[in-house]
């Protein structure tokens, strides 16, 4: 069986549950023989090596580091965990000042040492101001990046074939825009039950107070994870990430919203989930349609993530708006 392609993809982070099963999907998918492993963290890292030289997988260069500079040396894809994971208690914006500060010197490799590199995916949260740090560090194009936001929607898809009591695969078009966090915006106009609309469903065959608590149990789908598993997820964000590298690459083409930069007549200077695409030719963007409220709900986190990259650039993290073209001449 062939690989996609030949080119080298590195994994940020590949210590770390979400990273390490990155590495095992990305060659489980058959994407590239030629897999990188990046972590600071020397001991654990060798370990998640060890145990994908054991799986034997057929035709595999699987090489690891310590060395950010040897780790993106040549690489044509990355995708990076590589951040401090959320636990209990914890919001994604908690992890605001230290990510971001990974963030901004992972932008910086990625300009220092793979300037040429075509796509790289930012998992590691609050993935919005992340994926916007690096970006604006790495100088490339809004097209060459994009962030893990599908989860949410994927979240969606999971609780309406819960609370239907169907396949999943009987519903389509499920949808969350804006932030990755707390404040997302759940849709429900663009959803298909069955084939029948949501937003006709409900106040019928779905009142609305499960709505509600349905949409809040999308919002809190990782805070869940936590409390089953004792510790954040791992094996859907590391699946979903490498899905979208693989449309990067030239495979299937990754339809879910994924994190985006955007700079519209409407939302300004901001990464955050949009309807989107992902192929070989990077990720794209359209505008995203919704009721009344729907549109309100997007606009409140479009709000919400200003307010947090504000607070980045008052860490002096990122610098004010209008310099960010002195950083990435795509961002003039």
């Amino acid at each position: 069986m062939d690989f996609v392609t030949n080119e080298k993809l590195t994994i940020v982070g590949a210590a770390g549950m979400i990273g390490s099963n990155m590495a095992q999907t990305a060659l489980m998918m058959r994407l590239t023989p030629n897999i990188c492993l990046y972590d600071p963290y020397g001991p654990a890292l060798e370990g998640v090596a060890e145990e994908l030289y054991h799986c034997a997988f057929e035709g595999a260069n699987i090489t690891w580091t310590t060395d950010i500079r040897e780790a993106l040396t040549d690489a044509a894809y990355v995708v990076s965990s590589g951040g401090a994971a959320r636990k209990a208690g914890m919001t994604r914006e908690d992890l605001l000042k230290g990510n971001a500060q990974i963030a901004e010197q992972f932008g910086k490799d990625i300009k220092s040492y793979c300037p040429d590199v075509k796509h790289v995916v930012v998992v590691f949260n609050p993935a919005d101001i992340t994926g916007l740090i690096t970006l604006i560090y790495a100088g490339l194009k809004p097209s060459q990046v994009s962030t893990l936001a599908a989860l949410d929607s994927t979240r969606l898809r999971s609780e309406l074939a819960k609370y239907f009591k169907i396949s999943p695969d009987e519903i389509r078009n499920c949808r969350t825009y804006g932030g990755h966090g707390e404040q997302m915006a759940v849709f429900a106009s663009t959803t298909l039950v069955a084939g029948r609309p949501l937003s006709e469903l409900i106040g019928k065959e779905m009142p609305e107070g499960d709505w509600a608590d349905l949409q809040q149990r999308v919002i809190q789908g990782g805070k869940h994870i936590i409390d089953l598993r004792g510790r954040s997820s791992f094996q859907s964000p590391a699946y979903i990430s490498i899905s979208m590298i693989a449309a990067a690459m030239g495979g299937k083409p990754f339809t879910y919203p994924a994190g985006v930069f955007v700079h519209n007549d409407e939302f300004k200077h901001i990464l955050m989930a949009m309807e989107t695409v992902i192929t070989k030719e990077g990720v794209s963007y359209k505008n995203v349609q919704g009721t009344a409220g729907e549109r309100q709900k997007l606009t409140e986190s479009y709000e919400h993530l200003c307010k947090l990259r504000d607070e980045v650039i008052a860490m002096g993290i990122l610098p004010p708006v209008g310099e960010w073209g002195r950083l990435n001449p795509h961002l003039k």
